[in-house]
């Protein structure tokens, strides 16, 4: 079973799919800001699965993320709870192939899942 944690409104969100499309048509996107948030456990699997860390994964251009974490030291766990409350931080797309899972940007990371 392959996912995409989707943005449509993102633009290297939309290239990843694209990228994705060209491998298969058998995959089920989820709307992660809007219709399928993460929980701390589905973040969680999802780092496990791209074996990183949460701060590997935050869109530092993000205002929120310039405000209110630049330069401050949190936890793992403490980074997860911040990502699963502000999305907009988490890159996108992730795009998850059994047990492995890998960003979509670039896009060449998309291919690298039907490697294996």
């Amino acid at each position: 079973m392959i996912t995409i944690y989707h943005n449509p409104r993102c633009k290297k969100s939309r290239t990843g799919l694209q990228a994705l499309e060209s491998f298969t048509d058998d995959f089920e996107l989820k709307y992660y800001l809007k219709d399928h948030p993460f929980t701390i456990e589905s973040l969680t699997q999802t780092l496990e699965k791209l074996n990183k860390k949460p701060k590997q994964i935050i869109r530092k251009q993000e205002a929120v993320y310039k405000l209110e974490f630049k330069g401050k030291e949190f936890s793992d766990k403490e980074w997860v709870k911040i990502l699963v409350k502000n999305p907009k931080l988490i890159q996108r797309p992730i795009i998850i192939k059994d047990n492995s899972a890998v960003i979509g940007d670039p896009t060449e990371n998309v291919e690298l899942l039907f490697k294996k």
